[in-house]
Formats: C-alpha cells, sequence, structure tokens
C-alpha cells in the first residue's frame, strides 16, 4: 500500500470495522477500538472517528443511489469517549435525498451502554463529471 496516496490512513481507521447490513438508505456496523486509532491516553482518535463516520455514511448512500458521492457539509457532535477495547456501534442512515445532494446522518454508540459517542452529520453530491457508468 502507498501511504501517501491514502491507501494506509483510510485502513487503518477502518480496521476491524464490521458491516452488519447495508440497503435502503441505512448502513448498520460495529467496531472495537484498537490502539493504533487512539491518542496517547486510549480514547478513540476524533479525527479516526471522521473517517468512520465519512465511509458509513457514504455506504448507506450507496445502498440506494447506487453512486459515490463526496463529502460537501460535514460535522461531528461529540458526547462521549471511546477507550481502546471498547465495542461501538453504527448507524448511518439518509435523512434526504433529492437526487444531486443526499444528507445522510450517522450515530456511533457504546454498544454495552447505548451511551451516544458522537452523531456525525453530512450532505454528499455527486463529484463533477463522475457517474457510476465511469467506474
Amino acid at each position: 500500500m502507498d501511504a501517501w496516496n491514502g491507501e494506509l490512513f483510510d485502513a487503518i481507521p477502518l480496521s476491524g470495522l464490521r458491516l452488519t447490513f447495508t440497503g435502503g438508505g441505512r448502513a448498520l456496523c460495529s467496531y472495537r477500538v484498537h490502539a493504533s486509532v487512539a491518542d496517547e491516553e486510549g480514547n478513540w482518535h476524533p479525527g479516526a472517528i471522521a473517517t468512520v463516520i465519512d465511509d458509513i455514511g457514504a455506504a448507506s448512500i450507496m445502498s440506494v443511489v447506487g453512486e459515490i458521492k463526496i463529502s460537501v457539509d460535514f460535522s461531528i457532535s461529540f458526547f462521549s469517549r471511546a477507550k481502546i477495547g471498547d465495542e461501538v456501534e453504527i448507524e448511518a442512515k439518509i435523512a434526504e435525498d433529492n437526487g444531486r445532494l443526499t444528507a445522510v446522518v450517522i450515530e456511533l454508540r457504546h454498544k454495552e451502554t447505548g451511551r451516544l459517542v458522537a452523531i456525525g452529520r453530512q450532505w454528499m453530491s455527486f463529484s463533477r463529471g463522475f457517474r457510476r457508468s465511469n467506474l
């Protein structure tokens, strides 16, 4: 893998992610936080959380639209920490789709307690000139 082309950096935060379901504008996953995505205090790093949110949000959209979209607006609200070894459940749902723009909401919760870790909100759109037929 070429770390400088983003391959390695994308792979590390997604390592160990288990996809449970995708379809109908939803994606469900579980994830155990591991040391390579944690800060020096053992907390799941916000940058790694952002990568997971972005990719799982895109997966929920692809389950309906069938085409790759890119983030045009992205926000995360953090509520609690997840530590190394914690298992987190991730659910992404399409909130709105008007064709060109799609809004998705992604919730991350501790599996054991149901406590909210973070909520991601993003709008995704087709990149200029890109369509599935270009694959």
